[in-house]
């Protein structure tokens, strides 16, 4: 696995976020429920193998380091924009979602349901956000570790919010059901694509 001044931006990127994302979670409202242990375990589980596959060296498995794209400045400065493009969607749902955030499955005190601004385009930006910059930074790197590592993300964040959907869906009955109908889980249009398919004639 290498290392250069090329991987200073990414870096960078991914530190800032992280940096912004510990100090935001200081001020959000009390929790009233959350998930059991057990399934927060699993979600860590899944997690894990993310940073892993980055930051360990490949000479375990070397096939791991192996490259599906070519080592090139158009390739890196692609990856880096849709690193900038999938942190930035993130962000954006963190600062609109505002106290009601919460970095494990929980309902808080006087929970509010926010379907506007990106929660208008998926009903999950921070890990449509995520996973796009996971994606990024997989093509940055352009071995197989990055794509394995997207998998293991998704995987994590499949799982956790089948569990924040019943958490909604008990909290807001009517509501969330309605919301669910129109805006899809994690793909930007996923449902508007289908419609316009389903109304074009034969």
């Amino acid at each position: 696995m290498r290392y250069s001044p090329y991987d200073l931006p990414l870096l960078a990127l991914w530190l800032g976020w992280l940096a912004y994302w510990l100090i935001a979670s200081w001020d959000v409202k009390p929790v009233r429920r959350k998930e059991s242990w057990v399934t927060r375990f699993l979600t860590i589980a899944l997690t894990l193998p993310v940073a892993a596959l980055f930051a360990l060296p490949g000479s375990w498995l070397p096939w791991l380091s192996a490259r599906f794209l070519p080592d090139t400045i158009p390739v890196y400065a692609l990856g880096l924009l849709i690193v900038v493009a999938g942190l930035a969607f993130a962000v954006w749902a963190r600062v609109h979602l505002g106290r009601n955030w919460s970095g494990t499955v929980t309902v808080k005190e006087d929970h509010a349901l926010v379907c506007s601004g990106p929660y208008a385009i998926v009903r999950h930006p921070i890990y449509t956000g995520l996973l796009i910059a996971i994606l990024g930074t997989a093509i940055v790197f352009g071995q197989w570790r990055g794509l394995i590592a997207f998998c293991f993300l998704a995987a994590a964040y499949l799982f956790k919010l089948r569990r924040e959907e019943r958490f909604m869906a008990e909290s807001f009955p009517d509501a969330y059901r309605r919301y669910r109908a129109r805006v899809p889980a994690l793909v930007p249009f996923l449902y508007a694509g289908a419609r316009m398919r389903a109304d074009t004639p034969d």
